[in-house]
């Protein structure tokens, strides 16, 4: 594995396995009735989040606690930031202190890069703007390896905002590597013009790939990013790219639903739908721990160049 995680597409299919594998191994501990480890006592790790988050920073808080190493919260509401401090400034500050590792949420893309340059320490991309977020991509993969068993030649549909989302580019990057198919479902003025790029089929018609689907994620409509009108209205979103009731009952009967989180109830997936058995979104709450935990291992512990 590479120093720094950045981005999903630095992930060859070897190290992306070998996260993977490194997070079943590291589960086990979490169902012990003792969940911690010794591996990263002593070592310090930086929580270093410019955005608002609940589950990312908690979750790679509890990683590192878990993990024994000393975690330090920043947030850029109450510190110099506010005053004017630039990043560099702060990771200067910080590496001062000694960080043996970052991990970064900020609303700018390419932040975590620069911030790469400029400390010893590893950084972890918790997030940056609507570019990527690596670990996420990696604790969906975890999750539908552990419901489905493997992720060779799986069909992924992925359907809603992938114009502002971040971790749709890091799962159509991360799931290409693991060698699943992946289609992105929008309206085609929520899709990024260099989708085509992309190693991933497109389409506009929700009903007519859910049928052929092992697993259907649905993204947040991110109204905090927009600054214009995307769609007419949100009940007309709802009734072209909502996963309701009616839509779930066209899926395989051994197909997933899966959501990153915060969800919007009643308009990018219905609530029956989201406490169904077959939804494994209070899975990948827990999963995102253990899989940050192989990552601060990896990065901080075990295998690294």
């Amino acid at each position: 594995m590479n120093r720094h995680l950045i981005s999903a597409g630095d992930l060859t299919k070897d190290d992306a396995l070998l996260i993977l594998d490194t997070a079943e191994e590291l589960a086990r501990v979490s169902e012990r009735s003792i969940k911690k480890l010794p591996t990263l006592r002593g070592r310090t790790v930086v929580n270093l989040f410019f955005e608002d988050s609940t589950r990312t920073r908690i979750s790679f808080e509890a990683a590192a606690k878990r993990l024994s190493a000393d975690v330090i919260n920043f947030s850029a509401k109450g510190s110099s930031v506010s005053k004017g401090e630039s990043l560099k400034d702060t990771a200067l500050t910080l590496e001062a202190m000694g960080a043996d590792a970052v991990v970064i949420r900020h609303g700018s893309s390419g932040a975590p890069h620069r911030l790469a340059g400029w400390v010893r320490g590893s950084v972890v991309n918790a997030g940056d703007g609507t570019h990527e977020h690596p670990t996420q991509a990696l604790l969906d993969a975890f999750s539908m390896r552990r419901r489905l068993g493997g992720l060779e030649g799986r069909r992924v549909t992925i359907v809603g905002d992938v114009l502002h989302s971040r971790v749709a580019r890091s799962n159509v990057l991360l799931l290409n590597t693991l060698g699943a198919e992946v289609t992105l479902v929008a309206p085609p003025t929520l899709l990024p013009v260099s989708v085509a790029t992309w190693p991933c089929e497109v389409s506009y018609d929700f009903d007519a790939v859910l049928p052929k689907s092992d697993v259907v994620m649905m993204l947040r409509v991110q109204k905090e990013r927009m600054n214009a009108a995307y769609f007419p209205s949100e009940r007309e979103y709802s009734r072209r790219y909502g996963l309701d009731r009616d839509r779930f009952a066209k899926m395989p009967d051994e197909a997933i639903v899966m959501h990153p989180g915060p969800m919007n109830r009643g308009m990018e997936i219905a609530a029956e739908v989201a406490d169904s058995p077959r939804s494994t979104i209070v899975e990948q709450v827990a999963n995102g721990v253990t899989i940050r935990m192989a990552v601060l291992y990896l990065l901080l512990g075990g295998e690294t160049q």
